[in-house]
């Protein structure tokens, strides 16, 4: 990319921070836009889990019942821990609580992956 087109681009970033920042209703806008980018984003962390759990079905029956109910646990705690990790942290114990959830989903992924690599 030449010089030229970069300084371009960084006047159109500076642009756009600019109209965000002092136009009536950027704020609104902003919001709006983090708020549909974060539903794509979302949409396309589950559709690579689909796809994920499509084509390790064989696998993921393989564990047996009580491996598989750890691994889907372990997600599903470690989704939580992501999406309440802010509200966690705003007290001592409340971060304790989460490093102690952390490690245990840490743990249980381990002990499927060594279980998945024992046969």
């Amino acid at each position: 990319m030449s010089r030229l087109g970069t300084i371009r681009n960084i006047l159109i970033v500076l642009a756009i921070a600019a109209a965000v920042e002092f136009l009536p209703g950027g704020t609104r806008a902003a919001d709006t836009f983090r708020a549909v980018l974060w539903t794509v984003f979302a949409i396309g962390i589950g559709y690579v889990g689909v796809r994920l759990y499509r084509e390790h079905r064989i696998s993921l029956y393989s564990l047996g019942s009580r491996h598989r109910a750890i691994l889907y646990g372990a997600v599903a705690v470690g989704a939580l821990l992501l999406a309440g990790r802010a509200r966690m942290w705003q007290t001592g114990g409340g971060e304790v609580a989460w490093f102690v959830l952390a490690g245990a989903v840490v743990y249980s992924l381990v002990v499927v992956y060594r279980f998945w690599r024992s046969y």
